[in-house]
């Protein structure tokens, strides 16, 4: 049962997800290519909505394992706005990203029935492709995440890059180093809503990822940094959510 593809379809949408993965090399491109889907659940238990996705959770590892995408996860809410879950598959290009979208649907009765239970607990959503820019070299993501969603001026985005790349990654990556974070990330909008830049931190627990959060503030958006007034200026409306990731491959 492939959630997001039938849901898509049988509700005339288009979905599009979350992860944040190893930087390369600054001339190779873009790291990977992210499709989120971002779930309203207000009429249903949300846990009932877990367990169909946990019963899907060997057949979308097939897909890790052949190469169809390069990992899928399912993260739950914790704090922030109406967003309750979030479906999200990735893969290193945005053709193998859009073949998947089709390869990884599940059109068995099985997979209808699933689907259409847990389209009556998540019965709308938003939905995004990311393109995976920046971010730590730790494979390894923590319990806890924590996302911010800027609103950018789209014309000087590139620039906003540019800072998180010289001002914003010896930071963040220092924090990993030195284990007070797990990971981050730095995606850019490629398809979706009004949100243009995605940044997303993880550790092991709520308490430290905040902890680590603050640090990080204070470092990037010290009253002395010209950097990071510059990227406040640039994106400065932004939106937090706090996430629980359930569950991620790999």
């Amino acid at each position: 049962m492939k959630i997001i593809k039938i849901l898509a379809v049988t509700m005339g949408l288009t979905a599009l997800t979350l992860a944040c993965v190893a930087q390369e090399e600054e001339d190779e491109g873009p790291v990977a290519f992210t499709y989120a889907t971002y779930f309203y659940c207000s009429d249903g238990p949300l846990d009932r909505a877990d367990e169909i996705i946990a019963s899907d959770a060997e057949r979308m590892d097939g897909f890790v394992a052949d190469g169809t995408i390069s990992a899928w996860g399912w993260l739950a809410h914790h704090t922030g706005g109406r967003w309750q879950r979030i479906f999200y598959y990735q893969a290193e290009s945005m053709e193998a990203l859009l073949d998947a979208y089709d390869g990884t649907n599940d059109d068995s009765e099985e997979g209808k029935a699933s689907n259409k239970e847990f389209g009556q607990i998540c019965s709308a959503h938003d939905d995004y492709i990311w393109q995976v820019d920046n971010g730590s070299k730790s494979e390894q993501r923590g319990e806890a995440g924590f996302s911010v969603y800027h609103v950018c001026d789209i014309n000087r985005e590139a620039r906003a890059d540019e800072i998180v790349n010289d001002h914003v990654a010896p930071i963040l990556n220092g924090m990993v180093e030195e284990g007070k974070l797990a990971s981050w990330g730095w995606s850019s909008h490629v398809v979706g809503g009004r949100f243009r830049k995605l940044q997303t931190m993880t550790a092991p627990d709520h308490k430290s990822l905040l902890a680590a959060r603050g640090e990080a503030i204070a470092a990037i958006y010290g009253e002395d940094s010209e950097a990071g007034t510059e990227l406040s200026e640039i994106c400065g409306p932004h939106v937090d959510y706090m996430w629980n990731i359930v569950h991620e491959t790999p």
